[in-house]
């Protein structure tokens, strides 16, 4: 697991953000490309530090900067759109079950 991007995380509270700065109705974290969606907590505080969720220990890697992939999923100014909400990436470093309403706790 060399990887820095095994996981991408976004905030809830972007979606709406993101959604309006893009001009369309809604956005879901698919469209975005992210695998979990957390809520009351800065993401990007989170960069460098192990945190788990369920059995599930991860590590903040940095920032989840947006791709030209975004132009393509939200149209035109998708990108823009993305800017400074695109979550944070993570690696797995103790694999376990996740579920929903699992609490983000720094570890």
């Amino acid at each position: 697991p060399g990887t820095k991007r095994q996981v991408t995380l976004i905030q809830a509270e972007h979606l709406p953000v993101i959604a309006s700065l893009a001009h369309v109705a809604t956005v879901t974290p698919a469209l975005l490309r992210r695998n979990l969606v957390v809520s009351g907590i800065n993401l990007l505080a989170l960069k460098g530090r192990r945190f788990q969720i369920g059995d599930c220990v991860l590590e903040g890697t940095g920032p989840c900067d947006p791709c030209s992939r975004m132009e393509e999923n939200l149209g035109p100014g998708g990108l823009n759109a993305m800017r400074g909400h695109g979550g944070l990436t993570a690696k797995v470093l103790v694999g376990g079950p996740i579920r929903i309403g699992d609490a983000v706790r720094v570890c």
